[in-house]
């Protein structure tokens, strides 16, 4: 193939020896190419689930206009972020009814009629490649659409409705390979904000809190769907992503409920340890941060703890460091978080609180450093205001509920922004005001962002080439 390719033979000359060399060149150029591969972004929080993008290439601060829209799709509305992998994007969406089904239904039988869609697009150009649409009638409040990012791995995804159906498509063809319904399966009630803890890949199974009276989190054999194991019984099953994380050499997968914080076996769903935290209304939603041994959560209303998680007589366990002090949903004392995933770095921490402010705490006591309101409404505090955080490099992205994207440095001297722009229109007016409540996805030197008309594909490298 090499010989035809160069359309030469491979025969010591002078004209032969450079064939060979050009050659060789050229191979090495592929080899190069094939290192600086763009990063895919998998599942919740990216490939290694920490909020840290590690693609280089990336601008330092936007162009006037804004960065280029590389494509942009309609879709429904929701909450799911998008995943991005193997040149596909996927994300979810819903459709609504019948307007007029939709009132009569609501006000008969409180269920408002629709259907859930799984999508998959093409990377390079945002066409859609394969659907999958499914009736789903919604019982819960903000019914704009589904929650959880997709899960992409090894030529499958896997994805999870508002109303508790979990799929597992061939990533490529969309072919649907198994599925379960928590509802009639395991007797679960929907949430009040429906469905919406992330999964979790760990191994050959998928982790996932699918609520009901015999245990609120469940592991399915990722290939076949087949139950594994079922634990932690209790009255609901919140919102927070199961995260696996280790400590003091023994992998525990962590599982935040609203009654108590959980390390489990992932592979056998066994109780390590349980931190009793009640949390008012259910909402443990906020992802669960490890630094070290340290273990951090927050709340609306019942505020942060910090846990350490250690080994007494060589078993995992977990002790108290500190916590908010404050049951309050506005006179917060340390980081009241909602939507935010906070961010740790260096011994600080950086998250958003109940009404907007961007806060940075001390790890090791939660006193609080600094506070803006400059990433999230730029104005007055507001309820449930919000910014999704993002690290590359030696800098943040921020994506506000309003539509902005944003450069800043994160430090605990303040919040220095080095550069704005608005790529997309909040469109969703559930919480009384327009926002955008979608985790954006970072990949192939891009981001993929979506409101409830559209998912849009924006550049962000900084010259050469869109990968």
């Amino acid at each position: 193939m090499l010989r035809d390719n160069m359309n030469t033979r491979a025969v010591f000359s002078s004209r032969g020896f450079r064939t060979v060399t050009h050659a060789l060149a050229v191979a090495g150029l592929l080899i190069c190419a094939s290192t600086l591969h763009a990063d895919d972004w998998p599942q919740w929080l990216g490939p290694q689930r920490d909020g840290i993008w590690r693609e280089t290439g990336i601008v330092e601060k936007f162009s006037e206009g804004g960065p280029k829209v590389r494509w942009r799709t309609p879709i429904g509305a929701g909450y799911a972020g998008p995943a991005v992998a193997n040149g596909r994007v996927y994300v979810c969406d819903r459709i609504a009814g019948d307007p007029a089904q939709q009132k009569q239904d609501k006000a008969q039988r409180g269920m408002i009629p629709g259907s859930e869609r799984v999508l998959c697009l093409n990377e390079t150009d945002g066409k859609i490649i394969w659907k999958y649409e499914y009736e789903c009638a919604y019982d819960m409040a903000y019914p704009a659409g589904p929650r959880p990012t997709p899960v992409v791995s090894q030529g499958k995804v896997y994805t999870q409705g508002a109303a508790g159906n979990l799929f597992c498509f061939d990533a490529d063809k969309g072919a649907m390979l198994w599925s379960h319904n928590y509802k009639t399966e395991y007797d679960a009630s929907t949430p009040t904000w429906g469905f919406s803890a992330n999964p979790l890949l760990v191994g050959n199974k998928l982790i996932c809190l699918t609520g009901g009276p015999k245990g609120v989190a469940a592991a399915f054999d990722k290939d076949t769907g087949k139950e594994i194991w079922r634990m932690l019984p209790a009255r609901e099953p919140g919102y927070c992503p199961p995260m696996l994380y280790e400590f003091a050499g023994k992998k525990q997968l962590i599982i935040w409920h609203p009654e108590s914080i959980n390390s489990l076996d992932p592979d056998t769903g066994a109780v390590h340890w349980s931190v009793p935290f009640t949390v008012r209304s259910g909402l443990t939603i906020s992802t669960p941060r490890k630094d070290g041994d340290l273990l951090f959560m927050t709340s609306f209303y019942n505020g942060p703890l910090m846990l350490r998680v250690s080994s007494v007589e060589g078993k995992p366990a977990a002790t108290e460091v500190w916590r908010g002090t404050s049951n309050s949903e506005k006179n917060t004392d340390k980081l009241h978080s909602i939507i935010c995933t906070p961010f740790i770095e260096d011994g600080y921490i950086y998250g958003v609180c109940s009404y907007g402010q961007l806060r940075c705490l001390k790890e090791d006591t939660g006193e609080r450093v600094w506070a803006t309101m400059d990433a999230t409404t730029g104005g007055p505090e507001v309820r449930w205001a919000t910014t999704f955080i993002v690290k590359n490099g030696n800098r943040f992205f921020l994506f506000n509920e309003k539509g902005d994207l944003i450069i800043a440095h994160l430090s605990p001297k303040g919040y220095e922004e080095i550069s704005r722009a608005h790529v997309i229109e909040p469109v969703n007016r559930e919480p009384g005001r327009m926002v955008v409540w979608s985790h954006p996805a970072f990949a192939n030197k891009c981001a993929y962002i979506r409101n409830d008309k559209e998912i849009i594909c924006v550049s962000l490298a900084t010259t050469g080439p869109q990968l």
